[in-house]
């Protein structure tokens, strides 16, 4: 099972051989007497690809959950004050990834030195389950029903500009106000050139148009900081440039509802001790930290 998964995992019996540390021509036994002992193929071989067949398909998801239940069933013996060991997968928002996450990641591997950390910052919701990670940091409420959560802190939708642009220019009382205005969007998150405000108790949409379009919230609040415009972020990316007076917050009383930030995990049985050890550490770091509370 071991080497099967492996082989569906990495796409090849040589690239499955080198995370095994077994020769090639062990793979393709093992493959071989598995598939003889079953009865049936469970792979599609050519020359360049390596794909499960339906067959395989079902068996991967039956021997991935098998193996991960030895995994739990081992750690479960060993005690729950064992130290935790193995890889860990972790993923979240570019910028909250490298400004709180990472910090942890690091206090992590040195409290626990038999761990290792894949941390993969993306600003797109992440399917745990599929992508194969173990835990996940997301802003914004949640859908999905089947991740365990914790909430660890509140951010919020603002806008913000330099205070030379807005000396400049003038600052915007309402939200209509903003069509008079230079406006920088990033296209990096989930969210629409909608902008949405509350005013008076209900909730208003704005379809702005930008003068410019960017890739990156970092590339937004960077042009918002030289003076370019207004742009709208998230309260945490733009924290230090708050605090030193490069950005002003703007139309404050018109934000939206605050964003909760949580710690997700996949459903299982028993949470393995490396996730539950890293869960701990960031919700103590998160929930402490005044600028997500």
């Amino acid at each position: 099972m071991q080497v099967f998964v492996a082989v569906v995992d990495e796409q090849g019996f040589a690239a499955a051989s080198r995370q095994l540390r077994l020769s090639p021509p062990a793979v393709t036994r093992a493959i071989a007497t598995l598939e003889s002992r079953l009865g049936v193929k469970l792979l599609h071989r050519t020359t360049r690809h390596v794909r499960p067949t339906d067959a395989g398909v079902h068996y991967y998801d039956d021997a991935h959950r098998i193996l991960r239940e030895v995994e739990l069933a081992n750690e479960s013996a060993q005690g729950v004050n064992s130290e935790p060991r193995g890889r860990l997968s972790i993923t979240a928002p570019v910028l909250f990834g490298q400004k709180y996450v990472l910090p942890g990641v690091v206090e992590y591997l040195k409290r626990y030195r038999h761990t290792s950390v894949d941390a993969v910052f993306l600003d797109r919701v992440v399917n745990l389950l599929e992508e194969g990670f173990d835990v996940g940091i997301r802003i914004g409420e949640l859908a999905d029903s089947s991740m365990r959560a914790r909430h660890v802190g509140n951010v919020n939708l603002i806008l913000v500009a330099a205070p030379a642009y807005l000396k400049a220019e003038g600052i915007p009382q309402t939200p209509d106000d903003l069509k008079n205005h230079t406006l920088i969007s990033s296209n990096s998150n989930n969210f629409t050139q909608n902008w949405h405000f509350r005013c008076e108790g209900k909730n208003l949409s704005l379809r702005i148009t930008p003068r410019l379009q960017v890739t990156t919230n970092q590339a937004a609040i960077d042009a918002a900081a030289a003076g370019l415009g207004i742009t709208r972020v998230i309260s945490y990316q733009v924290a230090d440039y708050l605090a030193d007076g490069r950005l002003k917050c703007i139309l404050d009383p018109f934000c939206s509802q605050p964003l909760p930030i949580h710690i997700v995990h996949r459903e299982d049985r028993l949470s393995s001790h490396k996730v539950r050890a890293f869960i701990e550490l960031m919700q103590e770091r998160l929930r402490k930290d005044k600028a997500l509370n």
